[in-house]
């Protein structure tokens, strides 16, 4: 993204991600961690903030206290909501564990056992259940944060369908039971549109979808354009007309699906740590990028080394700094507040060297 010169704007970080989201620049690059499969929830931020999991998965008011403290903390410059990837497929038919505070939720069984029984998964019900909890949770956050954006968050299409059924048959499937891989498909898009639009009714300024179990790495170019962008752009096109800016994380490698990827209607495309930021850069001039700063070394090595990669991430042209995937529960937290403040860091050493020429 060209970057145009904003040094007489005071931005918030609100505006900030906005003014990056729309291709205008900023001052510097936006600092954020969504949510949903990029949770920031780790064991370190529920005790700071006196609130835990799972009940938080379930209470509205302790989901909202929960996301808020990562901006009174100083630990991210966002609000997200909710804190995993299941909301979706339990209300559409699978039985989900809501796991502890350090583990996450996840899938226990699949609501259908092939792709020919798409007629047996339930429609979201957004009046009940968990997405009722976070769309409440994204209300009284929009009562109580005015300078941070609100993000909501949406498991991809992909990712839904395969928490649905089997992942390995659901693959399978796609290219044997192409036209009724392609009915869940139109189903689960069409849920997540229902829910992503109520996020968007309820406050969210932007939308991030996350779909890890989209690859081109698992699904190859044919089958991620067939399977994948499309029903991304779908989604992604649905949440625009609803008024709210959209970003996309997809995992794995790129360097086979950038023809692909340059069809994402998205404002904004995420990636993990194993992308090279500079070779996709390369590959998709002009777009806004996000990421990647390793998960695995924010959980297991110092803040010092958080400090340099995050610094390698704005080097590589990162328009969005964020953690290159979910944070493990168990992340220290200075390691995770290392993010921010070498954003600001960065920020003010390029201000001071800018402001001697």
């Amino acid at each position: 993204m060209e970057t145009k010169n904003q040094d007489t704007q005071m931005f918030t970080p609100k505006s900030r991600l906005h003014a990056i989201l729309d291709g205008r620049g900023a001052d510097r690059p936006a600092c954020i961690c969504p949510g949903g499969m990029m949770n920031m929830v780790t064991d370190g931020l529920q005790k700071e903030a006196g609130v835990g999991l799972p009940e938080a998965h379930t209470d509205p008011r302790k989901m909202a206290d929960l996301a808020e403290a990562v901006i009174k903390d100083g630990i991210f410059e966002n609000c997200g909501v909710p804190f995993c990837m299941t909301v979706e497929a339990e209300a559409m038919g699978a039985k989900v564990t809501l796991g502890n505070n350090l583990f996450e939720p996840h899938v226990v069984e699949y609501a259908m056992n092939d792709v020919d029984h798409y007629a047996e998964l339930k429609p979201i019900d957004l009046e009940s259940g968990r997405a009722k909890v976070v769309l409440d949770a994204i209300r009284i956050l929009k009562e109580e944060v005015k300078d941070a954006p609100i993000i909501g968050n949406l498991t991809g299409p992909v990712s839904t369908a395969a928490s649905l059924v089997d992942p390995e048959k659901f693959y399978m499937q796609l290219r044997k039971k192409n036209e009724n891989a392609h009915k869940v498909m139109d189903f689960v898009t069409e849920q997540l549109i229902r829910f992503g639009t109520a996020q968007v009714e309820a406050g969210a300024d932007v939308i991030t979808i996350a779909d890890p179990s989209g690859t081109g790495e698992i699904l190859g170019p044919k089958y991620f354009s067939e399977f994948a962008v499309d029903y991304i752009n779908q989604l992604t096109d649905a949440l625009h007309k609803a008024g709210a800016e959209v970003i996309v994380h997809i995992c794995g490698q790129m360097k086979y699906v950038y023809d692909q990827l340059k069809e994402v209607h998205s404002d904004a495309l995420s990636f993990d740590a194993v992308v090279s930021l500079r070779e996709a850069r390369k590959h998709l001039p002009g777009r806004v990028l996000m990421g990647n700063v390793s998960t695995f070394a924010v959980e297991l090595t110092d803040p010092e080394n958080v400090d340099s990669l995050t610094r390698k991430c704005i080097g590589s042209g990162a328009d969005i700094v964020s953690p290159a995937c979910g944070l493990g529960m168990g992340s220290p937290l200075p390691n995770v507040k290392a993010i921010l403040k070498a954003v600001r860091s960065e920020s003010d050493s390029a201000a001071s060297v800018q402001g001697q020429k």
